[in-house]
């Protein structure tokens, strides 16, 4: 039985890998292909049926995509927008969280407000890393980009305590807002606390004590999963304890981490980051054969009709408050129109259309035990997850698709006056150049006359300035182009000249595989310096 599960999940990872790399040649967000490679896959006749535990959905997905979220989120870009992101992270989704109950309540019978509540809890909030993948490749603002990053980790707190309290209505039998209220702030607080408590001690820890990528890198893996079981344990938010926590270990990650280890942490997350949303999104596609089978006591044609009208719902509503929480703070508060552009009607429109829901929705839909205390059968909880599923698909393959073409069609531009990234760039090379030849001088002087390898090191950055300069100019900036990318070819095809000589050194047997391994990755670091640098 073991041997079976592993090799389903190996086969799963292979055919993730499959369909990222199809998607990279059709030029589709990955996660849109993983759910509908998984759709396929279930039709497949003979295809196993995939069922997970839902107890261990929070526990094993949610903690590390949190963590990865709150440690590349932008401080300072998030505290420029903190308010446009509390609005739609904590405003959006209790809107949307009341307009569902209410909705679902009106159209599905037997449906009582606390199961509405409980729909609205999950399908509440969009999927950072559905939008951001989708967005790759298209030019957005970064106002928008920060917006729909920020929002991610605020609403998956707002959202996953609406569906904690309507969760616990229904086992209950019982709602008081007043205790919920309290309830409410008792457990955000203190999920903070956690979380920051964790995070200082792994702090010294990692500062102090380990001081090695070996370690520094396992710790940043394992740290989310300490921070969320310690605040559940003790019905505390696990969610806002992941994501204080992994924002301050970001903070402060200069203070612990050397070149080395940056590289390794950053190549470690972005794999199980993409290996956790990818099994969650192909698990989608997988997932929805069995809940069809599950439908008790509702046909598949009312199930559709529900999911539909509540989708519909969902992606209305969000656009509708977006250009809301855009336009009437600026209407209210002069200040803000005289401190903040106006966003137009374009930017609203994006993040709005941008609501794709993920990840955080199927982990609370299938986390919905599967039985009540009393040992009934959870109800309606087949209906919830097909209801969840269709909206996750309904915003995620014909939102996600769209997307790229609505944002072409408004031409969406950057309006906040911000210096175009690889202006920034260059600007930063050039001081820090001189600043490294103004140290040369005042330290070297004398070496350099006396060393010839000195004083390259000084000629090498004076021709990194007298480039750095002329990129910066506009006149040479056309001249320069056509060289750039004939030097930026030339070096990347003696990168190709090199690794093929380390593989026939390889074959040869002539050096330590070790110290091959070791120039390969310094190859590695060249070429990537060339593509991205």
């Amino acid at each position: 039985m073991i041997e079976s599960n592993v090799l389903l999940v190996m086969l799963l990872f292979f055919f993730m890998a499959m369909l990222f790399v199809l998607s990279q040649r059709l030029k589709i967000s990955y996660p849109i292909l993983l759910v509908i490679g998984g759709l396929l896959i279930s039709l497949i006749p003979g295809a196993p049926r995939v069922s997970l535990d839902p107890n261990i959905i929070f526990l094993v997905f949610l903690p590390p995509l949190l963590f990865e979220a709150a440690w590349y989120t932008s401080w300072d870009n998030f505290l420029k927008w903190r308010r446009s992101i509390f609005i739609m992270g904590f405003g959006l989704v209790f809107v949307t969280s009341l307009a569902v109950a209410y909705f679902s309540v009106a159209i599905i019978p037997a449906f009582t407000l606390a199961f509405g509540f409980l729909l609205g809890g999950i399908i509440s909030p969009p999927d950072a890393v559905a939008a951001t993948s989708v967005l790759k490749g298209v030019s957005i603002p970064k106002r928008g980009v920060t917006i729909l990053e920020g929002e991610s980790l605020v609403n998956d707190a707002a959202s996953l305590t609406v569906f904690r309290f309507a969760l616990g209505a229904i086992i209950s039998g019982t709602f008081v807002l007043q205790e919920a209220a309290q309830e409410f702030v008792i457990l955000a607080i203190m999920g903070v606390v956690v979380g920051l408590v964790i995070a200082h001690v792994l702090y010294i820890f990692l500062r102090y004590v380990a001081k090695s990528s070996s370690i520094t890198t396992p710790i940043t893996l394992i740290a989310p999963y300490i921070m969320y079981i310690v605040a559940e344990h003790f019905e505390w938010s696990g969610v806002l304890a992941v994501v204080s926590g992994g924002l301050f270990l970001s903070y402060r990650s200069k203070d612990y981490m050397n070149h080395h280890t940056r590289i390794q942490t950053k190549e470690v997350w972005a794999t199980a980051g993409f290996l956790l949303n990818g099994f969650v999104f192909i698990l989608i596609g997988l997932e929805l054969p069995v809940i069809v089978n599950g439908l008790d006591g509702y046909s598949l044609e009312e199930a559709i009709e529900y999911a539909l009208l509540i989708s519909a719902i969902v992606i209305v509503l969000r656009v509708l408050m977006v250009y809301l929480s855009a336009f009437v703070p600026r209407l209210i508060f002069p200040h803000i129109r005289r401190k903040e552009i106006s966003p137009g009607w374009k930017l609203p429109l994006v993040v709005g259309w941008a609501g794709m829901r993920g990840v955080v929705s199927l982990a609370s839909a299938l986390a919905i035990p599967l039985t009540l205390a009393n040992g009934e059968l959870f109800p309606h909880r087949n209906l919830i997850l097909f209801i969840t599923f269709v909206v996750i698909l309904v915003t995620l393959v014909f939102q996600g698709l769209t997307l790229p073409f609505i944002i072409r069609w408004v031409g969406l531009e950057e309006m906040d006056h911000e210096v175009p990234e690889k202006v920034q760039i260059e600007s930063i090379r050039l001081a820090l150049a001189k600043e490294a030849i103004t140290y040369l001088d005042k330290h070297y002087t004398t070496e350099m006359e006396q060393y010839e390898t000195i004083a390259r090191v000084k000629e090498q950055y004076q021709r990194s300035i007298r480039a750095t300069e002329d990129a910066l100019d506009d006149e040479a900036k056309i001249r320069l182009s056509g060289v750039r990318a004939l030097y930026t070819k030339v070096a990347l095809e003696l990168i190709q000249v090199r690794r093929s000589g380390l593989e026939r050194f390889r074959s040869e047997k002539k050096f330590d595989s070790d110290v091959i391994k070791q120039m390969e990755h310094n190859l590695d670091l060249e070429e990537s310096r060339l593509i991205h640098g």
